[in-house]
């Protein structure tokens, strides 16, 4: 009967960095998504910014982070509880009398590569263990 001997260190090691990299992926995935909700809430107050209409709602444009059943999530988007911020969606999609005013999802579709690509450079950065 032959023996044989097989040298399982390199996948410990790839192991060990998975495991490395899970434990933290939840407060690196957090500041990605923070900061393009940042963005997004920024985006969209630049393009209401000087409405004469509506001149207070660019202030009722916030975020909230919380925690998805899948990691970080932020709502983005009017308070309807601040000055104008009931008018969100009268401004976004408009009205039968009044056209729209497409605001957030334009900062939403400015924000996505930038999004994709820190979500892709911390998936590196965490399994190359920097």
């Amino acid at each position: 009967m032959s023996t044989m001997s097989v040298d399982h260190r390199d996948v410990d090691r790839w192991v060990l960095r998975l495991d490395e990299a899970v434990s933290a992926a939840p407060e690196e995935a957090t500041k990605v998504v923070a900061k393009g909700a940042l963005n997004i809430k920024n985006g969209a107050r630049q393009r209401r910014a000087g409405s004469r209409w509506a001149p207070a709602y660019p202030a009722s444009i916030g975020y909230d982070m919380m925690q998805g059943l899948r990691g970080p999530v932020a709502e983005i988007g009017p308070d309807k509880l601040k000055r104008q911020g009931a008018l969100g969606n009268i401004l976004e999609f408009g009205t039968i009398h009044n056209a729209p005013e497409p605001h957030i999802r334009p900062a939403v579709d400015e924000e996505i590569p930038r999004y994709e690509r820190a979500m892709t450079d911390l998936a590196a950065r965490l399994l190359e263990g920097r």
